[in-house]
């Protein structure tokens, strides 16, 4: 065979390798939507990377950030999540928050252990906030957000999800709870026929503009958190007094414990829930010091755990609600298998969003059988999403898809990264 054509051949086999064909319609797809995309594909197994695109640059991973959460969750909270910490002396009983986002809030599977505790305690109760540190926004969150029930405040001791909720029914009868609300609320004549519900931003005090229309309303607002108004809702929750006052923790306090921890986990993985994230990240906190401090959690997690990713995370919250958060789809990639060696995958995958089944994917990545298991990621302009894939043979990888800065609709980038997904799952 002639020596040039012999070379041709083997040039031109290797162009059109599976991988570097996947690589080129990637390089061509950021031309085409004008943003940065990253995508790493691994065998776990043979230790083999089978795409590699950018995977070393960083990305906004949005709310790829609570892989990070669930991972420290699963290092430091065990089994069952700490509700609240806890000292009686003589008639008092004396409580500090743990950061629990699970007391009272109906997305999540309640056990009633934390209400009925404080509801039948014989003693007097005291509720400290002297233990939180942390702000009530997390670092780089969007401010505009905050009559969002996505962006819901941080506190010690969250209840009802730190969320009021408003509801108008056909014939105009408003109902708010928890009822204490009901005097922050003013009702006023919409000026173009919608009903909205708005919050000042610095204080609770609500407008609710009505219209004439027999349309049903229902929203979630954040409230404004306070130790004061945490000790009045617990007080008007369990109809008997709960008395502010400042004492620091105790050593010794003894922690009661609520929910098993991986209710919380599916909640926040699947649904991809911010609130549950940010407290989570704060009981991380507490049970590495005496403080609800998320920072503290992040320094921890990355130095006793995370000191071998491929790239420093820069990590500042737990939901990936700040822009200011900065992850390689290959430390992510990592990360994944780190949490496949900690957790067996029968119960991992329960946890996760599933394609085709169940929470932010229920709707795509369908096939016969689920082949898509992970969490995605969502800011205005960002789209990723991370986790396991298993291919048609049944060999599980692990990938982080990120596609960054792209000024289409995000379902054509959706749309474009179920595709090549898909592709991976049909011929490996």
């Amino acid at each position: 065979m002639n020596r040039f054509l012999a070379i041709f051949i083997v040039i031109f086999a290797f162009s059109c390798s599976p991988r570097i064909k996947l690589e080129k319609a990637l390089s061509s797809d950021e031309l085409r939507f004008h943003d940065h995309i990253g995508l790493l594909v691994y065998d776990p197994q043979t230790r083999k990377t089978l795409v590699d695109f950018n995977s070393t640059k960083y990305f906004t991973p949005a709310s790829n950030t609570k892989i990070f959460t669930f991972f420290g969750g699963l290092q430091l909270l065990g089994d069952s999540i700490p509700s609240l910490k806890y000292v009686e002396q003589n008639d008092s009983l004396i409580i500090w928050g743990t950061a629990d986002p699970s007391f009272l809030y109906p997305e999540v599977f309640q056990n009633a252990k934390t209400y009925d505790f404080l509801k039948n305690h014989p003693a007097e109760i005291y509720f400290s906030p002297s233990n939180f540190y942390d702000k009530h926004f997390g670092p780089g969150w969007a401010w505009g957000d905050y009559n969002s029930y996505y962006s819901a405040e941080r506190s010690p001791f969250p209840i009802y999800g730190n969320l009021m909720t408003l509801t108008d029914s056909v014939d105009n009868r408003l109902s708010i709870f928890p009822t204490l609300f009901y005097d922050s609320v003013r009702l006023i004549k919409s000026i173009d026929s919608t009903k909205r519900a708005i919050r000042e931003l610095k204080n609770n005090r609500v407008e609710f503009e009505t219209d004439s229309s027999t349309k049903s309303f229902h929203k979630a607002i954040p409230f404004k958190s306070s130790p004061q108004l945490i000790s009045m809702l617990l007080s008007d929750t369990l109809k008997r007094k709960v008395i502010l006052v400042d004492k620091q923790l105790p050593s010794e306090a003894k922690i009661l414990h609520s929910i098993p921890s991986d209710s919380l986990y599916q909640v926040m993985m699947q649904e991809s829930d911010n609130f549950i994230a940010e407290q989570l990240l704060q009981m991380c906190a507490l049970m590495v010091s005496d403080s609800l401090k998320a920072e503290i959690a992040i320094d921890y997690i990355k130095d006793k755990y995370l000191f071998d990713l491929p790239d420093e995370p820069h990590w500042v919250d737990g939901s990936g609600l700040s822009r200011y958060n900065l992850f390689t789809p290959r430390s992510i990639v990592r990360l994944w298998e780190k949490i496949l060696l900690m957790v067996p995958r029968e119960r991992l995958f329960e946890i996760l969003a599933i394609g085709g089944k169940a929470g932010t994917i229920k709707n795509s990545y369908k096939a016969d059988s689920p082949y898509i298991f992970g969490k995605t990621g969502t800011l205005s302009n960002n789209h990723c999403i991370s986790g396991y894939l298993i291919t048609k043979k049944g060999k599980l990888l692990i990938f982080s898809f990120m596609n960054n800065n792209f000024t289409v609709p995000t379902s054509e980038i959706r749309a474009n990264m179920e595709q090549v997904l898909f592709q991976i799952h049909e011929k490996n």
